[in-house]
């Protein structure tokens, strides 16, 4: 059915649905629009009115959906529904808009794929502020210039825009106007007194902090650290606030490529940096890429050792990719082995003379000074050692090390680097004739007394050279010689003939005679006599007779060769001679091949017996040198005596007391057939008295002391032993102290297991007995009674774990 426009209003007749007089009009909001008719929703109440285009007073082409328009209400003369007539429509008052700053406090969800979440419009919400009151409004995508996606704590502003169906309002035509500022990440690159630098992994910049500004235990930061920050602006520059650690590892600046690469160092860093040298990278070495020729710069922590290096090195290689401006560079530079091969320096050998903390020195084949040399130089990772054989390179030293090195022998214009270690005997300081001559010694060695020398300080007697007169090619010559290179024993004399070999130092082109062999010693000579070594005090000590029945004093000043190898029990050979007061001393001493022991002829039988004379080195008031041992068992005639020396112990450094019991052999002595005591073994056996970390003490008489001190690391099989223990031993004389300690202790037996002691019962008694109206008892004073938190005895509350921030 059409509607007749021709019905409203004629003749004069109206008809109102709501009984109301003409004139009234309302307003609403063109809902539906069609070519004729359309539909207004009333913006007074809720209703919904049809109308037709013919109602419309004005030009029906301007007139849109969404239009506010006013109208008068009437009824349909067919229908009776009420309908819309004379519509005429509004005019929208254009007032300025005004842009309101606020910012998101929820951003619009997004999906992983960044799509918004399907099956309904996303939303997000603004927030800005209104005489002290916060006001929150929606947003959609459509309401964002610029298809940007906002994230929460943006700076934005908007219009405000009011629904005309629901009267909701909401922000439309948002625009950024500031990102939220990012935390950022860096690593801690330099500390101050009250600030420090941070190198950003953003951007390659530092940045500057103060300590302020860092939210953790201060005392802790340190160059190295990563942490996060945020940047702002101050006084025009941008500083770094809010700075926290970061776990270790979290900031990573650069990628470093898994494949090595081979190179050559075009141009070094130089060890002191120029005033205009700002690059932090000046280093550069040449390599072949690919199929590309490449030169990449590198700074000096890219190199993995402190080792210098020069132009030409062969090394090889990893490639850093910095992540934020992508430069490439070399790190993790190592030298190649056969480097020196195509660097073509001058190579140098030595052998290591001292070594301080950090430092040492080398004394050169080629060179008459040491040469001055830091831990940092050594191509292996292999601590050196003195004596250590070296190869290197010396260079001129910078101002750097002159520093290092002022006041030392060392501080002169030369130093070592690049230091390789050599084999064994690689390095020689001489060179030696293998041609042998024979001459006569024209001048023997003369002994200077130096009483200072011992043997524990491993000093060597003072001699003036010696001198050989021999023959080379009808020329007579002369060659000078010392008591070190002596082969044989004894020290040969004036008129002798030797043969010897030329040494020749590199150095400085000096000759001496080595390899010393005497062939004919000249007949005036005295006698050379045959002993073992008795007794080593600091400074002087005594031989045994080749009878073994007498001591013989030599002074350390007498001794030819070295000192620090010279034992208890070695075989020497040397020279009487009288002293003051026509005491006799051994001179000219010289160790020798080791002789047979006491003697021959060992009966296989083992007795026991009990020394009842220790060696006079055990006691000294005593006059006879010999101990004495008395058999105490069947097998022997109970109560004979055996004499024993030094060359009867079973060791040499045991220290016999009187009254010991031992095991021994019977043998006879070749050029006295007299019968001595050998092999002699002491049996002791004694309680463990205690045991303080590292030493103890066992109930063993020696002398005056009635306990014998030893050492856990003379324990045997590393066993720990504990007090009570039965242990077998060995005694030793310090030659130095006089003070004997066991060594060699080996457990026999354990001892019974402590057991905690219980009270007394005269205790548990009197404990038990004891009451407060006792007066003699312990007298106990209340100061304060106890009380709980709520003042009542005890703690009836029930306590529980405050949880942070709540107040119960």
């Amino acid at each position: 059915m059409s509607f007749d426009p021709g019905m409203l209003h004629s003749n004069g007749h109206t008809a109102y649905a709501n009984g109301t007089g003409p004139g009234i009009r309302e307003i609403g909001v063109v809902e539906k629009l069609l070519t004729s008719y359309g539909f207004i929703q009333c913006s007074e109440r809720q209703a919904r009115l049809f109308f037709h285009c013919s109602q419309y007073n004005g030009n029906l082409q301007e007139l849109k959906i969404g239009d506010d328009v006013e109208f008068e209400l009437s009824s349909d003369r067919r229908t009776g529904k009420p309908i819309a007539v004379k519509l005429l429509k509004i005019k929208p008052e254009v007032l300025p808009e005004e842009r309101i700053s606020g910012q998101v406090v929820s951003s619009i969800p997004m999906h992983l794929d960044g799509k918004s979440a399907p099956g309904q419009v996303p939303t997000g919400s603004v927030c800005y502020e209104r005489n002290g009151e916060v006001f929150y409004l929606t947003y959609t995508p459509d309401d964002v210039e610029g298809n940007l996606h906002l994230d929460t704590g943006d700076k934005v502003s908007f219009y405000m825009d009011t629904n005309k169906h629901t009267g909701a309002v909401s922000a439309r035509n948002i625009q950024l106007v500031k990102k939220k500022q990012m935390r950022c990440q860096g690593v801690v690159c330099a500390t101050k007194e009250a600030f420090g630098f941070i190198e950003r992994a953003d951007v390659v910049k530092e940045i500057f902090f103060h300590y302020s500004e860092f939210k953790g235990d201060l005392e802790a930061l340190q160059a190295g650290d990563d942490v996060e920050f945020t940047i702002k602006d101050r006084n025009g520059k941008e500083v770094a606030t809010d700075v926290r650690l970061l776990p270790q590892g979290t900031v990573i600046f650069e990628d470093i490529s898994i494949e090595q690469f081979e190179g050559t160092v075009v141009k070094v860093i130089p060890k002191v940096p120029t005033k205009n040298q700002n690059d932090p990278l000046p280093g550069r070495i040449s390599a072949r890429i690919g199929f590309t020729d490449k030169e990449l710069p590198f700074g000096e922590k890219d190199t993995k050792s402190k080792v210098t290096l020069l132009e030409g090195d062969h090394i090889q290689f990893n490639i850093s990719t910095d992540r934020r401006d992508k430069l490439e560079r070399a790190t993790n530079i190592d030298i190649y082995p056969d480097t020196f091969d195509f660097t073509k320096e001058t190579r140098e050998m030595g052998v290591i003379a001292a070594i301080r903390d950090g430092f040492g020195f080398i004394k050169c084949v080629d060179r008459d000074a040491r040469m001055f040399f830091h831990f940092s130089e050594v191509l292996e990772e292999s601590q050196l050692h003195i004596s250590d054989e070296v190869e290197f390179t010396v260079v001129p030293v910078g101002p750097l090390y002159n520093l290092f090195a002022k006041d030392m022998l060392s501080a002169q214009r030369n130093h070592a680097v690049r230091i390789k270690k050599l084999p064994k005997g690689t390095v020689s300081f001489h060179t030696q004739s293998e041609q042998r001559f024979v001459g006569v010694v024209e001048k023997e060695l003369v002994a200077t007394s130096n009483k200072n020398t011992s043997p524990t300080r491993g000093k060597e007697k003072e001699t003036e050279e010696g001198t050989i007169a021999y023959e080379d090619c009808g020329v007579k010559l002369t060659v000078p010689f010392h008591a070190k290179d002596l082969e044989g024993g004894g020290l040969p004399q004036a008129g002798d003939k030797v043969e010897f070999s030329i040494n020749e130092v590199k150095r400085t082109g000096l000759q001496s005679a080595v390899s010393i062999r005497v062939l004919n010693r000249n007949s005036s000579n005295t006698k050379r006599l045959h002993g073992f070594v008795a007794t080593l005090k600091d400074n002087f000590g005594f031989i045994e007779t080749a009878n073994h029945d007498q001591e013989i004093f030599f002074h350390y000043s007498e001794m030819c060769g070295d000192l620090e190898n010279l034992e208890l029990g070695d075989t020497v050979e040397y020279t009487l001679s009288k002293g003051k007061g026509n005491k006799v001393s051994a001179e000219k001493v010289t160790k020798v091949a080791a002789v047979n022991g006491i003697g021959d002829d060992v009966v296989a039988t083992v007795m026991m017996g009990k020394v009842i004379r220790p060696l006079r080195s055990v006691d000294p008031s005593q006059t006879e040198y010999q101990g004495l041992i008395e058999v105490a068992e069947e097998g022997g005639v109970k109560g004979q005596n055996y004499p024993f020396g030094i060359m009867g112990m079973a060791n040499k450094a045991d220290c016999l007391q009187k009254g010991e019991l031992v095991k021994f052999q019977v043998c006879t002595v070749t050029q006295t057939a007299q019968k001595m005591a050998c092999n002699v073994v002491p049996q002791r056996r004694a309680m463990v008295e205690c045991v303080k970390d590292q030493f103890g003490f066992i109930t063993y008489e020696v002398g005056e002391s009635k306990k014998l001190f030893f050492h856990v690391k003379e324990v045997q099989d590393g066993l720990e032993l504990q007090t009570g223990d039965e242990v077998e031993f060995s005694v030793v004389l310090n030659q130095r102290t006089g003070k004997c300690s066991a060594c060699n202790v080996r457990r026999v037996s354990e001892g019974p297991k402590p057991v905690a002691t219980p009270r007394p019962d005269r205790l548990v008694n009197r404990l038990k007995s004891i009451t407060l109206d006792d007066a003699s008892a312990p007298r106990l004073v209340i100061v304060r009674q106890p009380r709980g938190p709520d003042n009542s005895k005890g703690f009836n509350v029930e306590r529980k774990t405050r949880q942070p921030g709540v107040i119960d």
